[in-house]
């Protein structure tokens, strides 16, 4: 099953592809690489979760909330790349959480997305190399913002 079968059959609806909201190009291929900005929690109405982990999210619902980055991300990729099939493999995500001074589970936020590249690409290719911090606030009071890495096919 090709990568675009496997997201459509998750069953999942893909946010808008977010528009930059500074001076930055949300996605940029160069050589053989896809690199995607950092992107924020856009639900599929364009609206935004929002909220400090730790305080108004529990853990499970910055879960979702990371999932929902990695959807933003993935509109991004149809929208330049037209297919994920012509994604190689994901090379690295970063993951920040907007988490209360004592938060200690930022890895497993950010698994949000990562769960999602893995069913998509894949153990050997849908996992790449990841940093998950924590952060004392994120735009707009988002809980999760992500950036990733991806290699295109040849």
């Amino acid at each position: 099953m090709s990568a675009d079968q496997k997201f459509e059959a998750l069953g999942f609806q893909l946010p808008p592809p977010p528009q930059p909201m500074g001076v930055y190009k949300p996605f940029l291929i160069v050589g053989n690489m896809a690199y995607v900005s950092g992107h924020g929690t856009f639900r599929a109405d364009g609206t935004l979760i929002i909220g400090r982990v730790g305080v108004d999210l529990d853990t499970e619902e910055a879960k979702l909330a990371a999932r929902q980055v990695g959807l933003s991300i993935i509109s991004t990729l149809k929208d330049n790349l037209g297919s994920l099939d012509r994604i190689e493999r994901v090379v690295k995500v970063l993951g920040m959480v907007n988490a209360e001074p004592d938060f200690e589970k930022h890895p497993y936020v950010i698994n949000g997305c990562s769960e999602l590249f893995l069913h998509i690409w894949g153990q050997e290719k849908g996992v790449g190399v990841r940093s998950a911090v924590g952060m004392g606030s994120l735009p707009d009071n988002i809980p999760v913002e992500i950036e990733a890495q991806f290699l295109l096919k040849e």
